[in-house]
């Protein structure tokens, strides 16, 4: 007897982020448009292990799940001991590129959650003929009351803590009541199980570098669609932020997802999927 596998494979492909040479581990699954899925500060592409699974998904669309370098199965650059992580802009943007372009990638579209539904916005300010559409999960312009509050998570990377254990308590609260248990646990070890810094390096993104208060939005969503979803339980990234940025992008669309917290995908799948697959059939009617 032999057991019974399913069709998502795993694989290693090289990339070089910042002057950094990473062998960045990607999974994926299905065939068509490609699907690139980001995950959120601090965790993996765990959590997107119910999206691979779902053949409504898998069917129409080829849905690549890298672990960004430094989380999961990407482990940092040589000489990480020596230094601090610190996620910013440029780097987050050229390493999705160095991804897209390893994997000879033809317009995908790109979907992040979090740090990742707000780089999709520049991802499409910056490079929108490189992609046939963005979808920001919980994006917002910014997060945070000060620009010192980077300075304020040096709790979460101290020597007398596990930084797991209180990275996974910080964002438990996000998490919506209705979401099953067993995915909201699963989605809080993902947190528990993370690098040393990891973590805090991602909310420099999320806080300071990538804010966007400032930036015109002007993207053309004929050349790349904009597709926001926000889960009405999340205070990080609230749905009025998410609300406003489309408002002030022409032909972008918003959903206010019922019943859902900061991490849609992994928090509550069943829920997620159906906010989700109306989008993909929107992004495939595009073409």
């Amino acid at each position: 007897m032999s057991a019974v596998l399913d069709s998502v494979t795993g694989h290693y492909v090289p990339i070089t982020v910042a002057g950094d040479d990473i062998q960045l581990y990607f999974e994926t699954a299905g065939e068509g448009i490609p699907l690139v899925c980001l995950h959120t500060a601090g965790a993996d592409g765990r959590q997107y292990r119910a999206l691979l699974r779902d053949p409504e998904v898998t069917s129409n669309f080829r849905v690549l799940v890298p672990d960004m370098p430094w989380h999961g199965k990407s482990s940092p650059p040589a000489g990480w001991e020596s230094r601090e992580y610190r996620l910013t802009t440029d780097q987050y943007l050229e390493y999705i590129l160095a991804f897209m372009d390893a994997l000879y990638l033809d317009q995908p579209v790109v979907m992040g959650c979090s740090i990742g539904g707000r780089v999709v916005l520049h991802l499409a300010l910056r490079h929108a003929s490189k992609v046939r559409a963005v979808i920001g999960l919980q994006s917002g312009l910014h997060a945070g009351n000060d620009e010192n509050r980077h300075e304020a998570l040096d709790f979460l990377h101290r020597h007398d803590v596990h930084g797991g254990e209180v990275s996974a308590g910080t964002v438990a609260g996000l998490i919506a009541p209705q979401s099953p248990d067993p995915d909201r646990h699963e989605t809080l070890w993902h947190y528990a199980s993370g690098g040393p810094g990891v973590f805090k390096g991602d909310l420099y993104f999320y806080f300071i570098d990538g804010d966007l208060r400032n930036q015109a939005l002007e993207i053309d969503t004929q050349e790349c669609g904009v597709h926001l979803l926000s889960g009405e339980y999340d205070y990080s990234a609230p749905p009025a932020g998410a609300e406003e940025i489309a408002s002030r992008i022409p032909g972008a669309t918003f959903t206010c997802m019922r019943h859902v917290g900061h991490f849609p995908m992994s928090e509550n799948p069943e829920a997620f999927r159906t906010y989700l697959l109306p989008v993909l059939d929107e992004i495939r009617g595009a073409l």
